[in-house]
């Protein structure tokens, strides 16, 4: 299926998460690694994927920063790695939760 997916279409490029970039009649795409999760899409790219450029970045474009700019992460809520800050309101769940079964 993969393969009829991405027929007729022309790779311009891959990210440093190994996401690749495609265009196909004047439309362009994304196939992720991994699981389908738009965050993972470099500011970079996402210029490139709705049309605000038509530059397809290279290494030379990517390695220009900002002393302010940090590394691109994906989105992590959901995740072992999602941010929890120390005194939040919001309890952690518990254990005891009971999902609801339906009679």
């Amino acid at each position: 299926m993969f393969k009829k997916f991405i027929w007729g279409a022309k790779k311009v490029g891959e990210d440093e998460f190994s996401n690749q970039y495609f265009t196909r009649n004047n439309k362009r795409f994304v196939v992720y690694k991994g699981t389908s999760e738009p965050s993972k899409v470099p500011m970079h790219w996402h210029g490139w994927l709705h049309y605000t450029t038509n530059e397809i970045p290279n290494s030379e474009s990517i390695s220009k920063k900002f002393s302010w700019q940090k590394t691109h992460l994906p989105n992590l809520t959901g995740t072992k790695s999602a941010y929890r800050p120390e005194k939040s309101s919001v309890k952690k769940t518990s254990s005891s939760y009971e999902s609801w079964q339906p009679e």
